[in-house]
Protein backbone atom coordinates (compact mmCIF):
# COMPACT_ATOMS: atom_id res chain seq x y z
CA UNK A 1 0.00 0.00 0.00
CA UNK A 2 1.11 3.43 -0.58
CA UNK A 3 2.22 5.60 2.27
CA UNK A 4 -0.14 8.60 1.04
CA UNK A 5 -2.97 8.00 -1.03
CA UNK A 6 -5.27 11.60 -1.87
CA UNK A 7 -8.59 10.70 -3.56
CA UNK A 8 -10.76 13.77 -5.39
CA UNK A 9 -9.83 16.51 -2.80
CA UNK A 10 -11.76 19.39 -2.85
CA UNK A 11 -11.26 22.88 -0.84
CA UNK A 12 -13.27 25.68 -1.60
CA UNK A 13 -12.47 28.90 0.32
CA UNK A 14 -15.93 30.55 1.89
CA UNK A 15 -18.47 30.76 4.43
CA UNK A 16 -21.00 28.39 2.39
CA UNK A 17 -18.97 25.83 0.23
CA UNK A 18 -21.96 23.67 -0.63
CA UNK A 19 -23.29 25.66 -3.86
CA UNK A 20 -19.27 26.11 -4.79
CA UNK A 21 -18.64 22.67 -4.58
CA UNK A 22 -22.30 21.41 -6.58
CA UNK A 23 -21.12 23.42 -9.22
CA UNK A 24 -17.74 22.32 -9.31
CA UNK A 25 -19.06 18.75 -9.65
CA UNK A 26 -21.26 20.19 -12.33
CA UNK A 27 -18.35 20.91 -14.17
CA UNK A 28 -18.59 25.16 -13.50
CA UNK A 29 -14.94 26.70 -13.77
CA UNK A 30 -13.25 28.42 -10.93
CA UNK A 31 -13.90 31.95 -12.36
CA UNK A 32 -17.95 31.45 -12.35
CA UNK A 33 -17.70 29.77 -9.10
CA UNK A 34 -16.28 32.66 -7.87
CA UNK A 35 -18.19 35.13 -9.84
CA UNK A 36 -21.43 33.85 -8.47
CA UNK A 37 -20.71 32.38 -4.88
CA UNK A 38 -17.67 34.70 -4.38
CA UNK A 39 -16.30 31.47 -3.44
CA UNK A 40 -12.52 30.83 -4.15
CA UNK A 41 -11.52 27.00 -5.24
CA UNK A 42 -8.23 26.26 -3.74
CA UNK A 43 -7.75 22.86 -4.93
CA UNK A 44 -9.83 20.98 -7.28
CA UNK A 45 -10.44 17.38 -7.64
CA UNK A 46 -6.61 16.39 -6.73
CA UNK A 47 -6.06 12.44 -6.43
CA UNK A 48 -2.43 11.32 -6.43
CA UNK A 49 -0.03 8.59 -4.13
CA UNK A 50 2.98 8.69 -2.63
CA UNK A 51 5.31 5.46 -2.19
CA UNK A 52 7.60 5.58 1.26
CA UNK A 53 11.02 6.82 0.70
CA UNK A 54 10.00 9.16 -2.35
CA UNK A 55 10.77 12.60 -2.61
CA UNK A 56 7.31 14.23 -4.53
CA UNK A 57 7.12 17.41 -5.42
CA UNK A 58 4.29 20.00 -5.87
CA UNK A 59 5.21 22.22 -8.06
CA UNK A 60 3.61 25.56 -10.23
CA UNK A 61 3.64 29.25 -10.00
CA UNK A 62 2.28 31.59 -7.08
CA UNK A 63 -1.34 30.46 -6.50
CA UNK A 64 -1.45 27.21 -8.05
CA UNK A 65 -2.73 25.59 -5.47
CA UNK A 66 0.41 23.62 -4.48
CA UNK A 67 0.45 25.10 -0.43
CA UNK A 68 -3.13 24.93 -0.47
CA UNK A 69 -2.53 21.20 -1.21
CA UNK A 70 0.06 20.12 1.45
CA UNK A 71 -1.81 22.16 4.25
CA UNK A 72 -5.03 19.95 3.59
CA UNK A 73 -2.57 16.80 3.56
CA UNK A 74 -2.19 17.21 7.23
CA UNK A 75 -5.44 19.10 8.03
CA UNK A 76 -3.71 22.90 9.11
CA UNK A 77 -6.40 23.43 6.37
CA UNK A 78 -9.48 21.35 6.62
CA UNK A 79 -10.52 19.65 3.26
CA UNK A 80 -14.00 20.32 1.60
CA UNK A 81 -14.06 16.58 0.28
CA UNK A 82 -12.32 13.79 -0.76
CA UNK A 83 -10.33 11.66 1.05
CA UNK A 84 -6.28 11.63 2.61
CA UNK A 85 -5.42 8.25 3.63
CA UNK A 86 -1.93 8.10 5.69
CA UNK A 87 -0.89 4.33 5.95
CA UNK A 88 -4.29 3.28 4.76
CA UNK A 89 -5.74 5.81 7.55
CA UNK A 90 -8.68 8.42 6.29
CA UNK A 91 -7.10 11.64 8.46
CA UNK A 92 -10.02 13.26 7.05
CA UNK A 93 -12.69 11.98 9.25
CA UNK A 94 -10.16 11.70 12.56
CA UNK A 95 -11.20 13.63 15.94
CA UNK A 96 -8.56 16.47 17.10
CA UNK A 97 -6.83 14.10 19.67
CA UNK A 98 -6.00 11.07 16.65
CA UNK A 99 -4.93 13.64 14.34
CA UNK A 100 -3.07 15.04 17.07
CA UNK A 101 -1.16 12.06 17.62
CA UNK A 102 -0.99 11.74 13.80
CA UNK A 103 1.00 14.53 13.50
CA UNK A 104 3.24 14.31 16.49
CA UNK A 105 4.25 10.94 15.43
CA UNK A 106 4.31 10.59 11.42
CA UNK A 107 4.04 13.85 10.24
CA UNK A 108 7.28 16.77 10.24
CA UNK A 109 6.86 20.11 8.99
CA UNK A 110 9.78 22.46 7.68
CA UNK A 111 8.26 26.02 6.65
CA UNK A 112 9.67 28.75 4.64
CA UNK A 113 9.81 30.99 7.30
CA UNK A 114 11.89 29.20 9.67
CA UNK A 115 9.79 29.72 13.08
CA UNK A 116 12.45 29.32 15.60
CA UNK A 117 12.00 30.54 18.72
CA UNK A 118 14.50 33.73 19.55
CA UNK A 119 14.55 33.45 22.67
CA UNK A 120 15.37 29.34 23.10
CA UNK A 121 18.80 28.02 22.01
CA UNK A 122 19.61 26.11 18.97
CA UNK A 123 19.22 22.51 20.80
CA UNK A 124 15.90 23.75 22.80
CA UNK A 125 14.51 24.74 19.26
CA UNK A 126 15.15 21.36 18.21
CA UNK A 127 13.67 19.87 20.91
CA UNK A 128 10.19 21.95 21.32
CA UNK A 129 8.08 19.35 19.40
CA UNK A 130 9.75 16.34 21.89
CA UNK A 131 8.67 18.66 24.88
CA UNK A 132 5.37 19.41 23.87
CA UNK A 133 5.03 15.34 23.19
CA UNK A 134 5.87 15.30 27.04
CA UNK A 135 9.64 13.69 27.02
CA UNK A 136 11.39 14.08 29.50
CA UNK A 137 14.44 16.79 29.21
CA UNK A 138 17.34 14.37 29.32
CA UNK A 139 15.79 12.30 26.85
CA UNK A 140 14.68 15.17 24.49
CA UNK A 141 17.89 16.87 24.62
CA UNK A 142 19.78 13.66 24.04
CA UNK A 143 17.65 12.86 20.92
CA UNK A 144 17.81 16.86 19.48
CA UNK A 145 21.74 16.69 19.47
CA UNK A 146 21.20 13.18 17.68
CA UNK A 147 19.94 15.56 15.17
CA UNK A 148 22.10 18.20 15.07
CA UNK A 149 24.73 16.07 14.67
CA UNK A 150 23.13 14.50 11.26
CA UNK A 151 22.15 17.83 10.06
CA UNK A 152 25.75 19.28 10.75
CA UNK A 153 25.19 21.67 13.71
CA UNK A 154 26.22 19.93 16.61
CA UNK A 155 28.88 22.42 17.88
CA UNK A 156 26.26 25.34 17.33
CA UNK A 157 23.71 23.55 19.87
CA UNK A 158 23.76 26.08 22.65
CA UNK A 159 23.79 29.33 20.06
CA UNK A 160 21.09 31.41 19.85
CA UNK A 161 18.97 31.39 16.50
CA UNK A 162 20.80 35.15 15.65
CA UNK A 163 24.13 34.06 15.63
CA UNK A 164 23.53 31.42 13.14
CA UNK A 165 23.45 32.09 8.99
CA UNK A 166 19.83 31.80 7.09
CA UNK A 167 21.34 28.20 6.18
CA UNK A 168 21.82 27.30 9.16
CA UNK A 169 18.44 28.69 10.64
CA UNK A 170 17.28 26.19 7.91
CA UNK A 171 18.81 23.31 9.51
CA UNK A 172 17.64 24.10 12.57
CA UNK A 173 13.91 23.76 11.24
CA UNK A 174 14.75 20.68 9.10
CA UNK A 175 16.20 19.34 12.76
CA UNK A 176 13.20 20.07 14.55
CA UNK A 177 11.31 18.42 12.00
CA UNK A 178 13.22 15.50 11.84
CA UNK A 179 13.79 15.17 16.04
CA UNK A 180 10.42 13.14 16.57
CA UNK A 181 11.36 10.43 13.39
CA UNK A 182 8.05 11.35 11.31
CA UNK A 183 7.72 9.07 8.65
CA UNK A 184 6.91 11.50 6.45
CA UNK A 185 8.39 15.43 5.98
CA UNK A 186 6.36 17.93 4.39
CA UNK A 187 8.46 21.04 3.17
CA UNK A 188 6.85 24.23 1.92
CA UNK A 189 9.06 26.39 -0.56
CA UNK A 190 11.57 25.45 2.49
CA UNK A 191 14.30 26.84 0.71
CA UNK A 192 13.08 29.69 -0.98
CA UNK A 193 14.07 32.51 1.52
CA UNK A 194 17.64 31.27 1.27
CA UNK A 195 20.16 33.00 -1.44
CA UNK A 196 20.66 30.75 -4.29
CA UNK A 197 24.50 29.45 -3.01
CA UNK A 198 22.67 28.78 0.32
CA UNK A 199 19.62 27.14 -1.46
CA UNK A 200 21.73 25.39 -3.48
CA UNK A 201 24.11 24.05 -1.04
CA UNK A 202 20.55 22.69 1.19
CA UNK A 203 18.97 21.13 -1.63
CA UNK A 204 22.34 18.89 -1.51
CA UNK A 205 21.98 18.39 2.02
CA UNK A 206 18.15 17.03 1.68
CA UNK A 207 19.59 14.67 -0.91
CA UNK A 208 22.45 13.42 1.18
CA UNK A 209 20.26 13.28 4.37
CA UNK A 210 17.21 11.72 2.17
CA UNK A 211 20.17 8.74 1.10
CA UNK A 212 20.29 7.95 4.29
CA UNK A 213 17.42 8.49 6.32
CA UNK A 214 14.69 7.66 3.35
CA UNK A 215 11.98 9.50 4.38
CA UNK A 216 8.59 10.12 2.85
CA UNK A 217 8.72 13.34 1.48
CA UNK A 218 6.45 15.76 -0.16
CA UNK A 219 8.11 19.00 -1.18
CA UNK A 220 6.91 22.27 -2.38
CA UNK A 221 8.54 24.90 -4.68
CA UNK A 222 7.54 27.42 -7.40
CA UNK A 223 11.05 26.52 -8.72
CA UNK A 224 11.96 24.30 -11.67
CA UNK A 225 15.39 23.39 -11.27
CA UNK A 226 14.60 22.68 -7.70
CA UNK A 227 11.98 20.34 -8.68
CA UNK A 228 13.75 18.50 -10.88
CA UNK A 229 17.00 18.50 -8.74
CA UNK A 230 15.29 16.64 -5.73
CA UNK A 231 12.15 15.29 -6.72
CA UNK A 232 11.75 11.17 -7.76
CA UNK A 233 8.24 13.03 -9.12
CA UNK A 234 7.04 16.17 -9.63
CA UNK A 235 3.17 16.84 -9.79
CA UNK A 236 2.84 20.21 -11.67
CA UNK A 237 -0.12 22.65 -11.04
CA UNK A 238 -2.66 25.01 -12.00
CA UNK A 239 -5.46 26.51 -10.93
CA UNK A 240 -5.47 24.58 -7.96
CA UNK A 241 -5.64 21.27 -10.15
CA UNK A 242 -2.70 18.41 -11.23
CA UNK A 243 -2.15 18.73 -14.70
CA UNK A 244 0.49 16.08 -14.87
CA UNK A 245 2.58 14.29 -12.85
CA UNK A 246 5.62 11.83 -13.55
CA UNK A 247 9.23 11.76 -13.17
CA UNK A 248 11.69 14.76 -13.86
CA UNK A 249 12.77 13.24 -16.92
CA UNK A 250 8.88 12.35 -17.96
CA UNK A 251 8.17 15.84 -17.53
CA UNK A 252 10.68 17.44 -19.66
CA UNK A 253 10.64 14.63 -22.42
CA UNK A 254 6.88 14.37 -22.61
CA UNK A 255 5.10 17.47 -21.15
CA UNK A 256 1.05 16.90 -21.27
CA UNK A 257 0.32 20.09 -22.62
CA UNK A 258 1.02 22.96 -24.13
CA UNK A 259 1.34 24.82 -20.64
CA UNK A 260 3.11 21.97 -19.41
CA UNK A 261 5.60 22.67 -22.46
CA UNK A 262 6.00 26.39 -21.91
CA UNK A 263 7.36 25.71 -18.58
CA UNK A 264 9.73 23.51 -19.41
CA UNK A 265 10.99 25.04 -22.79
CA UNK A 266 13.98 26.52 -21.18
CA UNK A 267 15.28 24.04 -18.79
CA UNK A 268 18.89 22.41 -19.70
CA UNK A 269 17.93 19.29 -20.45
CA UNK A 270 21.66 17.44 -20.12
CA UNK A 271 21.21 18.65 -16.39
CA UNK A 272 18.10 16.42 -15.90
CA UNK A 273 18.48 13.67 -18.62
CA UNK A 274 20.41 10.42 -16.55
CA UNK A 275 22.06 7.64 -18.19
CA UNK A 276 18.85 5.60 -17.26
CA UNK A 277 17.06 7.84 -20.03
CA UNK A 278 19.28 7.47 -22.61
CA UNK A 279 20.41 4.33 -22.80
CA UNK A 280 20.16 1.63 -24.97
CA UNK A 281 18.75 -2.16 -23.49
CA UNK A 282 21.13 -5.04 -23.73
CA UNK A 283 19.25 -7.27 -26.12
CA UNK A 284 22.48 -9.00 -27.59
CA UNK A 285 25.26 -10.01 -25.00
CA UNK A 286 27.58 -12.90 -24.59
CA UNK A 287 28.05 -15.20 -21.48
CA UNK A 288 31.80 -16.60 -19.80
CA UNK A 289 30.33 -20.29 -21.25
CA UNK A 290 29.83 -18.78 -24.81
CA UNK A 291 32.78 -19.16 -26.77
CA UNK A 292 34.31 -16.61 -29.63
CA UNK A 293 32.56 -17.86 -32.67
CA UNK A 294 29.35 -17.51 -30.57
CA UNK A 295 30.06 -13.93 -29.30
CA UNK A 296 31.51 -12.87 -32.78
CA UNK A 297 28.27 -14.46 -34.90
CA UNK A 298 25.95 -12.47 -32.21
CA UNK A 299 28.23 -9.26 -33.32
CA UNK A 300 27.54 -9.95 -36.69
CA UNK A 301 24.15 -10.37 -37.11
CA UNK A 302 23.09 -7.48 -34.77
CA UNK A 303 26.12 -5.29 -36.76
CA UNK A 304 27.81 -4.51 -33.63
CA UNK A 305 31.49 -4.48 -33.29
CA UNK A 306 31.73 -5.39 -29.35
CA UNK A 307 29.73 -7.20 -27.32
CA UNK A 308 29.37 -7.09 -23.20
CA UNK A 309 29.92 -10.52 -21.27
CA UNK A 310 28.23 -11.43 -18.38
CA UNK A 311 28.41 -13.84 -15.56
CA UNK A 312 25.76 -17.05 -14.97
CA UNK A 313 24.60 -15.14 -12.24
CA UNK A 314 24.19 -11.77 -14.78
CA UNK A 315 26.89 -9.87 -13.34
CA UNK A 316 28.95 -7.46 -15.67
CA UNK A 317 32.65 -9.24 -16.35
CA UNK A 318 33.75 -7.49 -19.24
CA UNK A 319 33.43 -6.60 -23.16
CA UNK A 320 34.82 -8.12 -26.01
CA UNK A 321 35.82 -6.68 -29.44
CA UNK A 322 35.50 -8.33 -32.58
CA UNK A 323 38.33 -8.11 -34.08
CA UNK A 324 40.32 -9.68 -30.83
CA UNK A 325 37.16 -12.77 -30.90
CA UNK A 326 38.28 -13.13 -34.33
CA UNK A 327 42.23 -13.75 -33.41
CA UNK A 328 40.91 -15.97 -30.80
CA UNK A 329 39.27 -18.30 -33.27
CA UNK A 330 42.51 -18.00 -35.93
CA UNK A 331 44.00 -19.35 -32.63
CA UNK A 332 41.91 -22.04 -31.92
CA UNK A 333 40.87 -20.63 -28.49
CA UNK A 334 37.42 -22.25 -27.07
CA UNK A 335 36.81 -19.55 -24.48
CA UNK A 336 36.73 -15.64 -24.10
CA UNK A 337 38.49 -15.81 -20.78
CA UNK A 338 41.66 -14.33 -22.49
CA UNK A 339 40.21 -11.65 -24.46
CA UNK A 340 37.98 -9.98 -22.19
CA UNK A 341 38.54 -6.40 -21.52
CA UNK A 342 37.27 -6.13 -17.64
CA UNK A 343 37.82 -2.56 -17.06
CA UNK A 344 35.57 -0.79 -19.46
CA UNK A 345 33.69 2.23 -18.47
CA UNK A 346 30.94 1.70 -16.01
CA UNK A 347 27.91 4.12 -14.54
CA UNK A 348 25.22 4.09 -12.25
CA UNK A 349 21.67 4.56 -13.94
CA UNK A 350 21.57 7.89 -12.27
CA UNK A 351 24.30 9.33 -13.73
CA UNK A 352 23.26 12.65 -15.18
CA UNK A 353 23.77 13.10 -18.76
CA UNK A 354 26.49 16.26 -17.99
CA UNK A 355 29.11 13.45 -16.82
CA UNK A 356 28.28 11.13 -19.44
CA UNK A 357 29.04 13.71 -22.51
CA UNK A 358 33.27 14.15 -21.61
CA UNK A 359 33.57 9.92 -21.15
CA UNK A 360 31.50 9.45 -24.38
CA UNK A 361 33.49 11.45 -26.49
CA UNK A 362 36.79 10.25 -24.63
CA UNK A 363 35.77 6.54 -24.24
CA UNK A 364 37.42 3.81 -26.58
CA UNK A 365 34.53 1.52 -25.89
CA UNK A 366 30.92 1.58 -24.91
CA UNK A 367 29.71 2.69 -21.66
CA UNK A 368 27.99 0.02 -19.26
CA UNK A 369 24.99 1.27 -16.99
CA UNK A 370 25.46 -1.09 -14.23
CA UNK A 371 22.98 -1.30 -11.00
CA UNK A 372 24.33 -1.62 -7.54
CA UNK A 373 24.66 -5.34 -7.77
CA UNK A 374 26.48 -4.71 -11.04
CA UNK A 375 23.79 -6.08 -13.14
CA UNK A 376 24.04 -4.61 -16.58
CA UNK A 377 20.95 -2.18 -17.26
CA UNK A 378 22.02 -0.70 -20.51
CA UNK A 379 24.65 0.20 -22.92
CA UNK A 380 25.59 3.63 -23.92
CA UNK A 381 27.10 4.69 -26.91
CA UNK A 382 27.80 8.21 -28.58
CA UNK A 383 24.61 8.22 -30.28
CA UNK A 384 22.02 7.50 -27.55
CA UNK A 385 23.78 10.61 -25.65
CA UNK A 386 22.88 12.76 -29.11
CA UNK A 387 19.47 11.06 -29.75
CA UNK A 388 18.37 11.59 -25.98
CA UNK A 389 20.12 15.50 -26.37
CA UNK A 390 17.47 16.50 -29.46
CA UNK A 391 14.57 14.00 -28.46
CA UNK A 392 13.23 17.47 -26.54
CA UNK A 393 13.66 19.18 -29.49
CA UNK A 394 11.79 16.42 -31.69
CA UNK A 395 8.72 15.97 -29.20
CA UNK A 396 8.39 19.98 -30.04
CA UNK A 397 7.96 19.43 -33.40
CA UNK A 398 5.85 16.61 -33.14
CA UNK A 399 3.29 18.78 -30.73
CA UNK A 400 3.72 21.80 -33.64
Amino acid sequence: MSKIIVENLVKIFGDHPARALKMLQEGKSKEEILKTTKHTVGVYNVSFQVEAGETFVLMGLSGSGKSTLLRCLNRLIEPTSGRVLIDGEDITGMDENKLREIRRKKLGMVFQRFALFPHRTVVDNVAYGLEIQGINKEERLEKARRVLEVVGLKEWENSMPNQLSGGMQQRVGLARALASDPDILLMDEAFSALDPLIRKGMQDELLALQASLNKTIIFVTHDLDEALKIGDRIALMKDGAIIQIGTPEEILTNPANEYVEKFVEDVDISKVLTAEGVMKKPDVVATTKDGPRTALRRMKENGISSIFVLSRDRQLVGLVMAEDALQAIEEHKETLEDIIIRDTPRVAPETPLTDLIPMVAGARYPIAVVDEQNFLKGIIVRGSVLAGMVRKGENKQGAA
